[in-house]
């Protein structure tokens, strides 16, 4: 049996180059750490290159080492150092994947599915930049049935690892698209039919009112600004509707992801009150 791969490996030292948003883009490869995720990569359509695994990992997930061999992806052996300096987490877990890039054109995102219908339902963070909050929305939006989540501006690579650990699998769940035109995005939705609905603290619309039942009900993009500094003017005009979600106590402000699954979590409610389908 070979020898396990050291830091100084060249498949090790290409992969290292993926940490950093400069070498995902220019590889078209990002790094997937932990079982969780490894899991959900395995099970993912899209091209996983290889399975960096330590001793110990190999011996914990023996599952996930024969989906690998089933699915042909090689498996690398590397010493606790090697897998380490492949992870951005203080207490690594000795399995890290190489996989292509997730994202896809907007056009591709809102185009139209197998049954030849538009999405109805789709996400948009724009402006956001703490990676844990993109990985967070996106595990909402999943679980809220989205059809994609779509980001827009200055948001974050959704590749960055505490991005796709935070999504806890979910970012090989939904189509994800990047644009860096935020009011262009928020076209391209009402292009689609889907109306734009952004989430701002001084919306004229409340998120509680029972007359916006029919609006949240509806084809909906809904717009989410980042925690400090929301989605900013220029979003904020795009947008065809601002929604307030109250705070009825002395609390500030609410934090992104609890936003993000009250205003997602209200649409499911509607729309299953208006007897629009919903994700199995």
């Amino acid at each position: 049996m070979a020898a396990p791969g050291t830091e100084r490996t060249p498949r090790v030292v290409a992969a290292r180059k993926l940490l950093r948003r400069t070498g995902r883009d220019r590889a078209g490869r990002f790094l997937v750490e932990g079982a969780q995720a490894v899991r959900e990569a395995l099970d993912w359509d899209g091209r996983v290159h290889e399975l960096f695994v330590t001793g110990d990992a190999s011996l914990r997930n023996p599952d996930l080492l024969e989906r690998a061999a089933a699915r042909g992806v090689p498996v690398v052996p590397v010493t606790d150092a090697a897998a380490a300096g492949l992870c951005d987490t203080v207490t690594p877990q000795g399995l890290v994947a190489v996989c292509d890039l997730l994202d896809v054109p907007v056009a591709r995102a809102l185009g139209a599915g197998a049954d030849g219908a538009g999405p109805t339902f789709v996400t948009v963070c724009a402006g956001i930049s703490d990676p844990g909050n993109v990985g967070t929305v996106t595990r909402v939006a999943d679980a809220a049935g989205c059809d994609a989540v779509l980001l827009a501006g200055d948001t974050v690579d959704p590749h960055n690892g505490k991005a796709v650990r935070a999504s806890t699998g979910s970012v090989f769940h939904l189509p994800l698209a990047r644009d860096r035109d935020a009011p262009a995005v928020l076209q391209a939705c009402r292009d689609t039919g889907l109306v734009t609905l952004v989430a701002d603290g001084r919306g004229e619309v409340d998120l509680h009112d029972p007359a916006a039942a029919s609006l949240l009900g509806g084809p909906v993009a809904w717009v989410l600004g980042s925690e400090a500094h929301g989605a900013g003017s220029e979003v904020l005009a795009a947008a065809e509707h601002r929604v307030r979600v109250p705070i009825h106590g002395r609390a500030e402000s609410l934090n992104l992801a609890t936003a993000a699954a009250i205003c997602l979590y209200a649409s499911v409610a509607a729309r299953a009150a208006a007897g629009a389908p919903t994700a199995p």
